[in-house]
């Protein structure tokens, strides 16, 4: 996908990661901590004010497998981007109109909540502080 978005559109370069038990804290998926070990890639690209992300699930619980297998790929969530201090207050706002959190957690100073509003929606809504997760493992296209 990476290529794709890179040849087609010129969005890149992609940061690459991999969040896992290793780096993931507090990971919680529809609500219960996730005790297993699991691990997801992630592709970040900035496109003028825009974040592409892209999600490559690798193993265990979390929300990306479960929409692949239903869904196939596609435009998966949009994010909101909430201040550390306003994160709570605006959790529960959501939570008052019955909004839950289906996946959550924090990797370095990066705090992450994914909410369920695909049933009125129809896309997952994300809410986070956009913080540090630490040096990307590969950059694509790479430095040359």
């Amino acid at each position: 996908s990476m290529e794709r978005f890179w040849e087609t559109l010129g969005i890149g370069p992609w940061d690459v990661y991999t969040f896992g038990s290793d780096t993931v804290r507090e990971f919680t998926f529809y609500g219960q901590p996730v005790k297993e070990p699991f691990a997801f890639k992630i592709a970040l690209a900035k496109f003028g004010d825009i974040q592409f992300e892209l999600m490559q699930p690798v193993k265990g619980p979390n929300i990306y497998e479960r929409f692949l297998k239903e869904k196939g790929e596609g435009f998966h969530h949009i994010k909101e981007k909430v201040a550390d201090d306003e994160m709570e207050h605006t959790l529960e706002k959501f939570r008052k109109k019955g909004v839950k959190v289906i996946q959550s957690g924090k990797c370095g100073t990066d705090v992450f909540c994914y909410l369920n509003t695909e049933p009125t929606l129809g896309i997952i809504y994300e809410l986070g502080n956009d913080g540090e997760v630490g040096p990307p493992e590969r950059r694509y296209p790479p430095d040359k």
